[in-house]
């Protein structure tokens, strides 16, 4: 596409080109689209479940409505359809049936097709912000004033039938977002400019209230990663402070244990460093600020129970960022590095069926450092990491592991060397793909790395115009023998020490899986398939995170419980009854498979009260603008300590509702209130690589 404005007018041309053998022909198939401008912004949705659905969205201007193209077969042949309105956004796809679609138009209503696009039905008005949910339930916000600009004002609504009917399922909504099997909401509460999380497991029939800090109007929660077992929640400090604190949840999505402090995460940018490393299992890279400002990288191999540096690559030196050139650890770059235009052209990157590899540009210092990064890859998940690469490269990871390809950045961007390596990065070859440099722009290779094709994009630039060039190559052509069962060694992942008999639990089970050895020359193919072997662990302390109101200290495997918080019952509501926790502070870690060995109870006591609040009660939601019961119930207990001692008075405050949970305990409740800290809210960013304008629908997702 070349698009040109000119006095608020876009001019702009697009071209076509499908290729059917990855991009070593293209042929020119803009007639099938009536050579119409598409949108550079949202202009091609590809369904999620069936990637020969294919929508392309024209960019069309003074009509009624807009245009779309649709393919059901990989864009052999497309159906041009004129819509009844103009999409705000791109269109949506069920995530399991691409016949599905949801469109929000500039207008802000929602339309739904149920014959993949060809024909479009209005089902609601003033529709903020849609998403699918389980089955074919859709979750939308919408304001009966037609103003999304009213945050914390909003209905959370869902449809189960496709738009027949709806139910309000959640009022004064700032923003809500689903992950793994939890539906979180971003609720208004009646303190002045307060939210509070909650969480649903039942698509908003009953809430409880997530037992995070309550935030402000200047901030933020972001859902850093949620699956069916447990949630990573980022909670903003108060002020602009560039960071927050890491909170973990149960498998219920409520109950929260603090997992890392001073997490970076800028408010002004929305960038954050979170990665979760999908070629092994448990295992998270973020960065922290410390307190001299500088920026450091740690990882936790067991959910966010343990942060700890990074190790020091073996024989590198530690760079001037270094206090002790004996002692540093690796820091890696990653979205908060691209956002600062260091020399950084590639995110970390793992693979699932890539086991225990990561690479990633990175550093060795004390902090991640602003000089020129170089290549660093783990092979084992991130326990141990080698200098694969001098200096800033693309990267991409093919046939499962068993090739590793990069283009070097140089100062004038220009390529016409790969480089490519067997053996999981520890030698690399060269070759020259073409004989005069082009001006590199991308390294693309098919979504899953089993593929052995890659190609590199570029363009010659010509005195007035440039010639655009794809160059694909096709590994299979060096690596022709498929892997045999003897080109594959038995490995155990998280494994440290073989004469430990718990030697590789993590999470409660070791898993020893079939690698390729790096010695081989084959290819794994793409009928590959990780094998992996599971076997249960005794319980230990590992298995454990530390329970609400407990911390670990720095070096430390016990749990101990908060000073402020010691000799205090942690009291709250759920499902409307009043509740006692007790704990011996340590609560096992959701997923966690372990049997038998180290067992520490923890139980929830029903006190055999009532509690209710009317925050969010779905049965009072029907009229939004009905009157409010007052939600806060005092509870003042009179001590008499002594006949010579004053009396003291304990507050308790019983904020929590028939639907949602509160702990109760007023030295938690004072010390929150004393650092303005009392609410949480939502940002999703299970794209971000992605996005973020500190906004809950971007933390929400």
């Amino acid at each position: 596409t070349f698009q040109l404005p000119f006095q608020g007018i876009r001019f702009g041309q697009s071209r076509l080109y499908r290729s059917e053998n990855y991009g070593k022909n293209f042929t020119d198939v803009t007639q099938l689209i009536n050579n119409t401008f598409i949108r550079t912004e949202f202009g091609i949705a590809i369904g999620p479940e069936n990637s020969g659905k294919v929508i392309l969205t024209a960019d069309v201007s003074g009509k009624s409505g807009g245009r779309i193209f649709r393919s059901s077969d990989f864009g052999k042949n497309f159906a041009p359809t004129n819509l009844p309105f103009h999409p705000l956004i791109q269109i949506i796809y069920h995530p399991t049936n691409s016949e599905h679609l949801l469109a929000l138009s500039k207008n802000n209503v929602l339309w739904l097709s149920s014959n993949f696009g060809e024909t479009w039905k209005e089902i609601h008005n003033f529709v903020c912000l849609v998403k699918w949910g389980p089955n074919d339930a859709i979750f939308f916000t919408t304001h009966a004033n037609g103003s999304c600009i009213a945050r914390g004002l909003l209905d959370l609504k869902r449809t189960d039938d496709l738009g027949k009917t709806f139910k309000v399922i959640g009022s004064k909504i700032y923003s809500f977002g689903l992950g793994g099997r939890f539906l979180f909401a971003s609720v208004m509460t009646d303190k002045v400019s307060l939210r509070a999380i909650h969480v649903s497991m039942d698509l908003g029939e009953t809430w409880n209230m997530a037992q995070l800090p309550h935030v402000s109007a200047e901030q933020f929660y972001s859902i850093l990663a949620a699956n069916d077992d447990m949630v990573f929640m980022h909670v903003d400090e108060p002020g602009d402070t560039g960071f927050g604190t890491i909170y973990v949840s149960d498998d219920r999505g409520i109950l929260y244990s603090k997992s890392l402090e001073r997490h970076l995460y800028t408010t002004t940018g929305g960038e954050t460093d979170f990665t979760n490393v999908t070629s092994l299992r448990g295992v998270y890279l973020t960065s922290v600020l410390a307190e001299d400002g500088s920026v450091q990288s740690v990882i936790t191999f067991d959910r966010g129970g343990e942060w700890k540096p990074l190790r020091k690559p073996e024989y590198s030196d530690c760079d001037s960022t270094a206090k002790n050139q004996d002692e540093c650890s690796l820091h890696i770059h990653a979205s908060y590095s691209t956002s600062q235009k260091l020399n950084v052209p590639m995110l970390p990157l793992s693979e699932p069926n890539a086991v225990g590899i990561l690479i990633a540009h990175g550093s060795v210092g004390d902090a991640i450092s602003v000089m020129t990064p170089d290549v660093y890859i783990s092979d084992d998940g991130g326990y141990s990491w080698f200098k694969a690469l001098k200096g800033p490269h693309h990267y991409t990871i093919l046939d499962s592991g068993g090739l590793i390809v990069a283009i070097e950045q140089n100062l004038y961007n220009t390529v016409n060397v790969i480089k490519f390596s067997i053996d999981e990065g520890q030698c690399w070859y060269t070759y020259q793909f073409i004989d005069k440099p082009i001006v590199f722009t991308g390294l693309a290779s098919e979504p899953g790395a089993k593929s052995m094709n890659v190609s590199i994009w570029g363009y010659i630039d010509f005195i007035i115009t440039q010639h655009w060039v794809s160059i694909t190559i096709d590994f299979e052509e060096l690596l022709t023998r498929d892997c045999g069962d003897d080109d594959y060694i038995q490995w155990l992942a998280h494994s440290s020490n073989v004469s430990d008999p718990n030697d590789g639990c993590m999470l409660g089970f070791k898993e020893k899986f079939q690698r390729l050895r790096k010695s081989s020359l084959c290819r794994n193919g793409r009928d590959y398939i990780v094998n992996k072997q599971p076997n249960v662990c005794l319980c230990t302390l590992d298995d454990y995170l530390c329970d609400f109101g407990y911390y670990r200290p720095e070096n430390s495997s016990k749990c101990l419980e908060q000073a402020d918080l010691q000799g205090h019952d942690l009291e709250f509501c759920l499902q409307g009854k009043k509740e006692n926790l007790k704990t011996t502070g340590y609560r096992k870690i959701p997923g966690d498979k372990c049997q038998g060995g180290i067992q520490l109870n923890r139980s929830e006591e029903d006190i055999s009260k009532k509690c209710i609040s009317n925050l969010l009660i779905p049965e009072k939601l029907a009229d939004s603008s009905g009157s409010r019961v007052i939600p806060i119930v005092a509870i003042v207990m009179g001590l008499l300590l002594a006949l010579l001692i004053v009396g003291t008075i304990v507050i308790k405050k019983y904020v929590c509702g028939g639907r949602f949970l509160v702990h109760r305990y007023s030295v938690l409740k004072q010390h929150a209130e004393a650092n303005a800290v009392d609410e949480l809210d939502t940002n999703v960013t299970a794209n971000k690589t992605e996005y973020h304008d500190d906004s809950d629908e971007d933390l929400l997702e």
